[in-house]
């Protein structure tokens, strides 16, 4: 029996009241929102990443780490990992993918057993087998002026995402405009000052350039998608307006390469004529992400996004692009967790979740998906300072029982764009919404 008060007694404590709620999400939620530490055995070398046998953390947007890059010690010089694999254990694990999340102080710890394979060890106990992701081919290889592939173009999701950061930063700036839970701006300025390279504006030739090296040895033909993304941009970029900036790559690659990849873009939610240049370039998925539902919460969450757009707008485009790219393209996220963050979230799940069902069923009713990612509290943001713990792991735990039974009561499956669905078989690894739906 677990000790009373561990993390092991809350996790089976909800897989016990949760039943229908698969239990490999279980695990991956708290391994989300609360991290993982690593034993330097299960670290990928250096900090370079193109070198050894196991695929490194490419901090492709966000730290999405529990500590800054100069407080992870060895986690900062030896890399760990982009994602790691869970199977097996006491609790009989099916393939399960999550992103990786450094916290030293987790209770989650991957290490090397006596036998000198890894396991996910939670309160001493070992309770998976880890397998790491192998280095692709791809990676191994350089652009012409030296840069690696996966400071390009690196890939998730177990090598079915192409992630596209081509602008490192963003135009909502300081206290007034960023959003509280957010740290890309931070985690630009973390990788350069420790001699990273991160390349703030990364040129079109560039991103072809990595992407034909993706496409000559990706063989098994694994990448099936690719998003473009980046800091919001409230002027201009290199003399183009957000939906031209992000849209110049969309075109570029659909001429380069059509239809080798499922094109998706991350952006503001725009007015009807930008989205539809979007679309014109080649985009085919749109992530006009909404962040947070409640209107407080998102006024004081989303302060930049408030300012310039407005709550009511943003909701407003969202429903207008479904016009332009088709309901079931159009799939905007949320941060799930931050409804509760201290001081000014919901202090109850019940009312939290009902905030968040009541946006769900918003969009849903509209014939549009949303999808979430587990929050992280990253510790530059304002959110994360004061919430170090993230969320409550039962709010998302019955996060992934609701957005079920909304996804079930309009007829909606699960959205396009991110690979199979089902325990055992999703490869979305920034939140278990894939993992708890249907197969």
């Amino acid at each position: 029996m677990p000790q009373a008060g561990t993390r092991t007694e809350l996790v089976e404590d909800l897989m016990e009241r949760f039943p229908e709620v698969p239990r490999e999400a279980v695990i991956k939620e708290d391994l989300l929102r609360g991290g993982m530490a690593f034993d330097e055995s299960a670290l990928s070398g250096g900090a370079g990443g193109a070198g050894g046998e196991v695929k490194p953390k490419s901090y492709f947007i966000f730290s999405f780490d529990h500590r800054t890059l100069p407080e992870l010690g060895a986690a900062a010089l030896n890399r760990p990992p982009e994602e790691i694999v869970l199977t097996g254990g006491p609790y009989e694990l099916r393939r399960t993918v999550v992103s990786v999340r450094v916290n030293p102080d987790s209770p989650y710890r991957v290490g090397a057993g006596e036998d000198g394979t890894l396991g996910l060890y939670l309160d001493g106990r070992r309770i998976a087998e880890v397998g790491l992701p192998p280095m692709p081919d791809y990676y191994r290889h350089t652009l012409a002026n030296g840069k690696s592939v996966m400071e390009v173009a690196p890939t998730i999701q177990w090598g079915y995402l192409i992630y596209l950061t081509v602008f490192r930063v963003c135009q909502y700036f300081g206290a007034k405009e960023e959003c509280q839970y957010c740290d890309i701006n931070h985690n630009w300025r973390q990788h350069k000052a420790a001699g990273r390279p991160y390349t703030g504006v990364k040129p079109v030739e560039e991103v072809l350039e990595a992407l034909e090296l993706i496409d000559r040895h990706d063989t098994a033909g694994t990448s099936k998608a690719y998003t473009l993304t980046g800091g919001a941009i409230t002027s201009q970029v290199g003399g183009k307006d957000e939906a031209d900036f992000y849209g110049q790559y969309a075109k570029a690659i659909e001429e380069r390469f059509p239809g080798r990849w499922i094109g998706k873009v991350v952006a503001q939610a725009l007015p009807r004529e930008d989205v539809q240049r979007f679309h014109d370039y080649g985009v085919r998925i749109y992530h006009p992400n909404f962040e947070v539902w409640d209107q407080r919460l998102f006024e004081l969450y989303c302060p930049g996004k408030e300012r310039y757009v407005g709550r009511a707008e943003w909701h407003r485009r969202i429903l207008d692009s479904a016009e332009v790219f088709g309901a079931a393209n159009v799939i905007p996220n949320f941060v799930a967790g931050v409804e509760m963050a201290e001081p000014f979230g919901f202090t109850t799940v019940d009312e939290a979740i009902a905030s968040t069902q009541e946006g769900l069923r918003f969009f849903m009713s509209h014939g549009i998906v949303p999808r979430f990612t587990t929050w992280c509290p990253e510790p530059t943001t304002p959110l994360g300072k004061a919430n170090p713990g993230g969320a409550p792991l039962e709010y998302h735990i019955r996060l992934l029982r609701t957005y079920r039974a909304a996804l079930e009561e309009f007829g909606l499956s699960s959205p396009p764009g991110y690979g199979p669905a089902g325990p055992g078989k999703a490869v979305f690894s920034v939140s278990s919404f894939m993992d708890s739906l249907p197969g």
